[in-house]
C-alpha cells in the first residue's frame, strides 16, 4: 500500500455523532486562502469537498479563551480550558496549507475557519471528530483533486489527503525534520512518520505541564503554585542557536523564520572558581571583565584583535601562524595565556567539550572563536537566540516547509519493520502496511542494529521561582563550567529560560543541566551546576544513552543520525545534518540550494 503524500496533524473536538458513510471520490482541493464566510455553511455532507458545503467549525472568539498563543504552523492555537485546537500542515498537491479550528463539546460546528490575526484572512479547514477522529469536512481550495482520506486508527490525528503518486524518494522518522523540510525544497518526495502524536521526538516541548510529571512518573502532579499547566512549554533537549550560526542560517534560506519568533538569550556566563562570570568576547568586555587580572586583560585583548583580523585567505593576517600545522596549543602559548583563560575560551568562546581541541590544527578554532564573536556583534546581549514557546516550534516550523513542497506527514504512526532488499532500503512496514521508499533517514531508536553506543548524557530539568544568582537577574542565560574547574574530562552545561519566552508560568524559569556522563554516579556530576541553581522548586532527571551509526548507509541507503549530545548549542547537530545531507545526495551542503522557490499561503510576498 503506498502512503498517503499528505497530512495534517490536527486534532479538534466536536459534537458526538454517528460516523459518516465511506468516502466516495472526490474532486476538491485544498490551500486556499481568503475563503469568505459565507461560504461556510452548515455541514451538508461530511465528506463533501464543495465550497458551498462543508464542515466548519467554530473558533471561540478572541483567538481561544484566556489566553492565546502563537503556534509556528499557522500562527495561533486555542489555550483555554474549555476548547483547544492544533494546527499542522497538509499537502494538496503543490502544497497547501490546511488550518484546523476546535469547537466546545456541546456545540454544534456551526461558525467559520479562523482569520490569521497578522493576515486577517479565511482558510481552508478539515475537521475530525470522535477518538478515532471522524471527517466532518473539507472546504475547497486550489491544487490537486482529492482522491481518499486516511485517518490514523490509532492516534486520533488526521494523517492525510491522497492525491495519487508513486513511492516516496525518502521516508524520514522522527527528529529529521530539518532534513525532511531540506529535501523537500530539493524536489524529493518525502513521507515523514513519528511514532509520536506531536512533531519533534525528543526535541520536541512537553506541554502542559501535567505532561512532563507523567513523562517522570511522578503521579502526584504539579503543585497549584506552578500555574496553569498549559503556561508551560518544557524542552526535553536544551539548545540555543548561534546567532550567526548554521541553523540560523537553514531557518533564514528556507524562510522558515516566518513562522518563528525568538528573543536574545539575555548572557553568557563561565564558571571559575566557584563562582560566574560573563564571558567576554570583545575588547572592551575583556578589559572591564573580573575574570582576569589587568596583565592578562591585555594579552587576551591582543588575541581577540589577532581572532578578528584573521583571514585563512591572507597569509599576512597569520603573524607567524601557520593555521594548517600550528596547533591550538602553540596559538595561546604565543600570546601567553593562563590557563583559566585557555579554559573559557576554548569551551565558552569555542564551544570545545573536551581539551582534545588543543593539539589540533588552530584554524577550526579561530573559526570557531570568530563564530561567536560574530554572533555576538548581531544582538550584543549574548550569540544566542530562543524561540518563544519553546524549542519544539522549530521541527514544526520544518514540517510546515515540507508540507508546503509536498511534503507528507504522519503522527502518531509506529514504525514495525525496515523492508530490506538486496541490502538496500525500499520501504517501512506500518501496522500492516507499507509505505515504500528510496532512502531512510532516521534517529538511532528505530535501527538499534545498526548503531553502537557512545556514551551518555545526564539532563536535569530544574523548576525555578527565581534567576540565576550571580547573572544581574537575567530571565535567560548559558552556563559553562569547563572541565579543569571541576576536574572532569568533559563540560557541564546549564541553559535556563523562563515565563519571558512563554515556556512558563508567570515568575518561573527553567534551568536544564546537562553533561556526558563519566561515572556511575551521574546526579553527583552535575552537583556543580546544581548548587547554583538553588534552592530548586522541581527537578526532573533523565539519562539517555548515546548512539552513533556504524556505518555511513550509502550501501543501504539507511541514513541515521547521532543521538543529541550535551551541548547547549546546535552546532553539532547542524554538522550531523550536513554529514547526513552530503552521504544522501552526493554532494556538499549548499546552503543555496535551501532556498524556497515558491510562496505558501502565509507568505511575505503577499502581505
Amino acid at each position: 500500500m503506498e502512503p498517503p503524500p499528505a497530512a495534517a496533524a490536527a486534532r479538534v473536538r466536536t459534537a458526538a455523532g454517528p460516523p459518516p458513510p465511506a468516502p466516495p471520490e472526490l474532486s476538491g482541493t485544498l490551500g486556499e486562502a481568503n475563503v469568505p464566510a459565507e461560504r461556510a455553511g452548515a455541514v451538508a455532507g461530511p465528506w463533501q469537498a464543495s465550497r458551498e458545503a462543508a464542515g466548519k467549525a467554530v473558533f471561540p472568539a478572541g483567538g481561544g479563551g484566556a489566553r492565546e498563543r502563537r503556534d509556528s504552523l499557522t500562527r495561533r492555537r486555542g489555550r483555554d480550558g474549555g476548547t483547544r485546537a492544533i494546527f499542522g500542515p497538509v499537502r494538496g498537491g503543490g502544497g497547501g496549507v490546511v488550518a484546523t479550528a476546535a469547537v466546545k463539546e456541546e456545540e454544534e460546528p456551526t461558525g467559520r475557519c479562523p482569520p490569521r490575526p497578522d493576515h486577517g484572512r479565511e482558510y481552508d479547514v478539515i475537521g475530525a471528530e470522535g477518538p478515532d477522529l471522524t471527517p466532518v469536512g473539507v472546504v475547497g481550495g486550489r491544487s490537486c483533486p482529492l482522491r481518499q482520506i486516511w485517518v490514523g486508527n490509532k492516534s486520533g490525528l488526521l494523517v492525510g489527503a491522497e492525491a495519487g503518486g508513486s513511492a516516496a524518494d525518502c521516508v524520514a522518522l522522527p527528529q529529521e525534520c530539518i532534513l525532511s523540510g531540506i529535501m523537500s525544497v530539493n524536489g524529493k518526495k518525502v513521507l515523514h512518520m513519528d511514532r509520536n502524536p506531536y512533531y519533534g521526538g525528543e526535541s520536541s516541548s512537553i506541554t502542559p505541564l501535567e505532561e512532563l510529571y507523567k513523562r517522570f512518573q511522578l503521579l502526584e502532579g504539579p503543585p497549584e503554585s506552578m500555574g496553569r499547566g498549559r503556561d508551560w512549554n518544557v524542552d526535553l533537549i536544551p539548545k540555543f542557536l548561534m546567532a550567526n550560526g548554521q541553523l540560523v542560517k537553514m531557518l533564514l534560506y528556507t524562510e522558515v523564520t516566518r513562522y518563528l519568533d525568538f528573543k536574545v538569550v539575555e548572557g553568557s556566563f563561565v564558571y571559575k572558581g566557584g563562582k560566574i562570570y560573563k564571558v567576554p568576547s570583545t575588547e572592551t568586555e575583556a578589559l572591564a571583565s573580573n575574570l582576569m587580572g589587568m596583565f592578562e586583560k591585555r594579552r587576551f585583548r591582543k588575541f581577540l584583535v589577532f581572532v578578528a583580523n584573521f583571514d585563512e585567505n591572507d597569509p599576512k593576517t597569520f603573524e607567524g601562524v601557520d593555521p594548517q600545522t600550528t596547533s591550538m596549543r602553540d596559538v595561546y602559548r604565543k600570546f601567553d595565556l593562563g590557563q583559566d583563560v585557555i579554559d573559557f575560551t576554548g569551551h565558552a568562546l569555542a564551544l570545545y567539550r573536551t581539551d582534545d581541541y588543543l593539539d589540533q590544527p588552530c584554524l577550526e578554532t579561530i573559526n570557531r572563536i570568530k563564530l561567536y564573536s560574530e554572533s555576538l556583534a548581531r544582538y550584543g546581549k549574548s550569540p544566542y537566540l530562543y524561540p518563544l514557546y519553546g524549542l519544539g516550534e522549530l521541527p514544526q516550523g520544518f514540517a510546515r516547509l515540507s508540507a508546503i513542497y509536498g511534503g507528507t506527514y504522519m503522527l502518531n504512526k509506529p514504525v514495525d519493520d525496515i523492508i530490506m532488499e538486496n541490502g538496500k532500503v525500499v520501504g517501512v512496514k506500518s501496522e500492516g502496511e507499507v509505505a515504500r521508499c528510496k532512502q531512510l533517514i532516521c534517529d538511532p531508536s528505530y535501527i538499534p542494529d545498526r548503531v553502537r553506543k557512545a556514551g551518555q548524557v545526564i539532563r536535569i530539568i530544574c523548576i525555578l521561582s527565581h534567576p540565576i544568582k550571580n547573572t544581574n537577574d537575567a530571565n535567560s542565560c548559558q552556563i559553562i563550567i569547563p572541565q579543569n574547574q571541576v576536574n572532569r574530562k568533559s563540560d557541564i552545561y546549564v541553559c535556563m529560560i523562563s515565563y519571558a519566552h512563554n515556556v512558563a508560568a508567570q515568575g518561573k524559569y527553567i534551568a536544564i543541566a546537562s553533561t556526558t556522563v563519566e561515572t556511575t554516579d551521574p546526579e553527583k556530576e552535575v552537583e556543580p551546576a546544581l548548587e547554583l541553581l538553588e534552592p530548586i522548586d522541581q527537578k526532573f532527571v533523565a539519562i539517555s544513552d548515546l548512539y552513533e551509526p556504524i556505518d555511513d548507509g550509502c550501501e543501504s541507503q539507511v541514513f541515521c543520525s547521532c543521538s543529541y549530545d550535551a551541548t547547549t548549542h546546535f552546532e553539532t547537530t547542524c554538522n550531523d545534518i550536513k554529514d547526513i545531507y552530503k552521504r544522501m545526495a552526493g554532494m556538499a551542503f549548499d546552503f543555496e540550494n535551501m532556498k524556497r522557490k515558491q510562496n505558501d499561503v502565509f507568505g511575505e510576498a503577499e502581505q
